[in-house]
């Protein structure tokens, strides 16, 4: 399975591998909770780098598989969840340099993340109106407004590396070509700090966060079962495997 992972001077890299659009089925999402959870447990990681190769750093889901077989919503939404969860409760800190397109459960690790570093071709967007589904806006809301996230969400529309950090969404947007060495910069500053310290100091930030992104996402993840038992939906996704442009509902009463 082309998840690569190396550890180095008290960094794990994760890289995702997957061409042509680093787009994950069922058996890939329930995968990287699983990675990412041993790799914070280790004793000589202190912090996690998440990254990918290819043209972009993940379009989501495989809507292929779904469009395919709807039952397989129910391990893709698990993979989503715990993928979340690993990194919202990774022991240790998880940065996340992400490129072009981040989509779907995409946004989901980076809005899980604890540091994000976009290149400045980098767009986030949750397309899920679109394919028949519904989920990820709990952790883009972690990132940037509920205004923003309300627009985004429901036109499936996208917004900008530069927007987000406008908004305080990132921590940093550099040109492509930096955005792996801006990542490892960050990545060792905090290497060179008490693992002890990291750990409860993310413990502690967690604690105070606003509200529960875990739970929040969770409760998304019953309307996309929902939607999922809707004609419309099985419309969206045959459109897009089809034609690659969302469904039309004109006219309806």
């Amino acid at each position: 399975m082309p998840i690569h992972q190396t550890v180095k001077d008290n960094i794990a890299e994760v890289i995702f591998d997957f061409p042509p659009v680093n787009a994950f089925n069922g058996e890939t999402w329930n995968e990287i909770p699983k990675v990412v959870t041993e790799l914070g447990q280790r004793p000589d990681v202190k912090v996690i780098l998440i990254r990918s190769e290819g043209k972009g750093f993940c379009a989501g889901v495989d809507i292929k598989e779904l469009a395919d077989d709807s039952s397989a919503i129910v391990d893709v939404n698990k993979g989503n969840y715990e993928t979340g969860l690993a990194i919202h409760q990774c022991e240790v800190p998880v940065i996340v340099a992400a490129h072009k397109f981040i989509i779907g459960g995409g946004v989901i690790m980076c809005g899980a993340a604890d540091i994000v570093i976009a290149s400045d071709d980098a767009y986030f967007s949750l397309p899920e109106i679109d394919r028949g589904a519904m989920g990820g806006a709990a952790h883009l809301q972690r990132m940037l407004g509920v205004a923003k996230v309300r627009a985004v969400f429901l036109t499936g529309g996208k917004i900008s590396a530069q927007e987000a950090w406008r908004l305080g969404g990132i921590e940093k947007v550099v040109p492509r070509d930096k955005l792996v060495g801006e990542a490892m910069g960050y990545a060792k500053t905090l290497a060179e700090k008490s693992r002890d310290a990291l750990r409860i100091a993310k413990q502690a930030l967690n604690g105070i966060e606003p509200f529960d992104v875990d739970a929040s996402y969770r409760w998304e993840q019953g309307f996309t079962f929902e939607m999922y038992m809707h004609e419309d939906s099985q419309k969206s996704r045959d459109a897009f495997v089809e034609t690659g442009e969302a469904a039309k509902f004109e006219g309806e009463s």
